[in-house]
């Protein structure tokens, strides 16, 4: 997933302003990236788990769909995938998938 600095993840996880130094200089001294690159995909990574169950089915919903998947495919996929997020949510059923993504 890539967020933009202005989109809703990255607000919610800036608005902490908990600092997450150690993590990043992990990253600098593990992997080839330079300390604003570490940075930026620690708030990646941030605002990706941030993300709520609504925020999820609807992004997955307008991925799948630009995808040329239907709507019958679509929901059975996002079902199957909701329990494998990090906090998995309660089990919702395909009517409940709908009304999150038409309301």
């Amino acid at each position: 997933m890539r967020c933009t600095v202005g989109s809703p993840q990255y607000l919610r996880v800036l608005e902490r302003r908990s600092s997450h130094d150690d993590l990043i200089d992990h990253l600098v001294r593990s992997t080839a990236l330079p300390r604003g690159e570490a940075a930026r995909v620690v708030l990646d990574v941030l605002a990706y788990f941030d993300e709520t169950t609504e925020e999820f089915v609807r992004r997955r919903h307008r991925e799948l769909q630009s995808g040329g998947a239907v709507n019958s495919e679509i929901f059975e996929r996002i079902a199957a995938e909701l329990p494998h997020r990090a906090v998995a949510p309660p089990e919702l059923s395909l009517r409940q998938l709908r009304r999150i993504v038409y309301g």
